[in-house]
């Protein structure tokens, strides 16, 4: 944390240690940050989280669900995204990075009664084990519409698909025309999805260029449906020679009750060269008039304390 102008802020790294591809969310009045352990893949065997009350101080909550627990995962987990329904948290991951249909693995599904777990596998195999349309099966997003339809975005390689996600949060439903997976692979597309909605539209996000290299950055489109189609706008999130470069796999937190954001990411910092030396951070995401993502500016600094007791009252 750091102190700007008289005011308390995150400071970045807003995380201590290895982390990539958080995963923000609101659970239970708290801001959580969800991220990969950022390791070679074999030692990516657990995931810890971390809760805040004031976007500054964070609480680190370790090993809530473990490689051991999941009888199918051989090697690396990462990418979680959890989402909360009825009272309970589902909580998706990618496993054991497999490269074709012939290997064993993907995406699965945890679940427990707390969001800080622990978290136990829901099926005792992959919800989604196979590729479709040329998605890997990495990467998991889930986004929960105002209407309570729930889906899962995932996709890597160059592919991405969407499914929807049955009542219970561990199955799939079919779309209205019978398909499971919809393919929704905009321009430039690579790994890392992303969906938030604001003012009635659809804004998809995602990642573009090598994880490990220094030109992975974040691109996003705006639709009509959660199903696209997505037209790619341009480019947020990208490298800044005077802060860090690789800056991508990102979640967005809004705060409730109005129309703040923020971004929260992964990046390298300048002085690293190993493709696992990934940082988590966060800064603000504004949006112009026209609805149109405003670029990221990234900081050292963070941003300004936020406490959950300033929220608008519901």
């Amino acid at each position: 944390m750091s102190e700007d102008n008289g005011g308390l802020k995150s400071g970045n790294p807003v995380l201590e240690g290895w982390y990539a591809d958080p995963e923000p969310r609101i659970f239970d009045g708290k801001y959580w940050i969800y991220p990969t352990c950022s390791a070679p893949y074999d030692e990516q065997t657990r995931f810890d989280a971390f809760s805040s009350d004031d976007l500054v101080h964070w609480t680190k909550s370790e090993r809530i669900l473990e490689m051991s627990s999941v009888s199918w995962a051989r090697r690396a987990m990462w990418a979680p995204s959890p989402v909360e329904r009825n009272g309970r948290y589902y909580y998706y991951f990618a496993a054991n990075d497999i490269q074709s249909d012939a290997e064993y693995g993907g995406i699965g599904v945890a679940v427990a009664d707390r969001p800080e777990g622990p978290y136990r596998d829901a099926l005792g195999k992959p919800l989604i084990d196979r590729f479709v349309n040329g998605a890997q099966p990495i990467d998991p997003h889930a986004f929960i519409d105002e209407d309570g339809s729930a889906y899962l975005y995932y996709g890597g390689w160059g592919h991405c698909n969407v499914v929807r996600l049955g009542e219970d949060m561990i199955s799939l439903n079919s779309f209205e025309d019978g398909e499971t997976f919809k393919e929704v692979t905009p321009e430039q597309f690579v790994e890392g999805p992303c969906m938030i909605k604001r003012g009635g539209k659809y804004y998809f996000m995602w990642s573009e260029g090598g994880w490990g290299e220094p030109d992975y950055s974040v691109a996003y489109a705006i639709a009509e449906s959660p199903a696209g189609p997505f037209r790619r706008v341009g480019k947020i999130l990208q490298q800044d020679a005077g802060v860090a470069t690789s800056a991508g796999h990102h979640g967005v937190l809004q705060i409730p009750g109005t129309d703040e954001w923020y971004i929260v990411y992964h990046r390298r910092p300048l002085s690293r060269t190993d493709r696992n030396h990934r940082v988590v951070c966060i800064d603000r995401m504004k949006f112009a008039a026209d609805g149109s993502i405003e670029p990221v500016q990234m900081t050292f600094e963070g941003v300004a304390a936020r406490p959950t007791s300033g929220w608008p009252a519901e």
